[in-house]
């Protein structure tokens, strides 16, 4: 298994796979931001809006590779403000559900982390679904949870959920 960041080019010609990924998360009930019904289409668009910053860098995405086809995705979103030079985010952790609890997450965030230190980022932040299987996840990879909000977000099926906010400082 290969992981590595996609250059613009490559992220262009895999937007129809990792929209894929995206309708496969949010099917199978993750929280990341979107509602049922959603099809591949749907994370293609999503994926397709986003090239304008992975163009100009202030998105990398980052692809884990079975073989020739990617089978997981995370994005760094670097941290805008004057005042936050050295943040970044993480966004859109998603590993296809064929392929979970094989550590492709673990080298996906291995990665990002590396990438990170390379821009000289040394903290990293995110949010999870609260009680989530993401959330033990990120507790065993060392990330700090500082709370959790109630109510948050809606579910792709319309429940409210509660999200937990975590940090790794690099």
């Amino acid at each position: 298994m290969l992981v590595r960041a996609l250059t613009p080019d490559e992220f262009r010609a895999s937007i129809p796979r990792l929209g894929h990924i995206l309708a496969d998360a949010v099917n199978g009930g993750a929280g990341v931001s979107f509602m049922l019904p959603f099809t591949d289409a749907d994370g293609a668009r999503y994926w397709t809006d986003q090239t304008q910053n992975v163009d100009g860098g202030s998105k990398i995405v980052f692809a884990a590779f079975d073989g020739a086809d990617i089978i997981g995705t995370v994005t760094l979103d670097k941290a805008w403000p004057p005042n936050q030079p050295h943040r970044g985010d993480i966004a859109k952790m998603l590993v296809l559900s064929s392929h979970r609890r094989r550590g492709v997450g673990k080298l996906l965030l291995d990665a990002l982390e590396a990438k990170a230190r390379e821009m000289r980022l040394s903290l990293l932040t995110f949010d999870t679904v609260s009680d989530s299987p993401a959330e033990s996840f990120y507790r065993g990879l060392g990330f700090t949870c500082i709370g959790r909000i109630p109510d948050y977000a809606l579910s792709p099926s319309g429940k409210p959920d509660a999200t937990s906010i975590f940090y790794k400082k690099l």
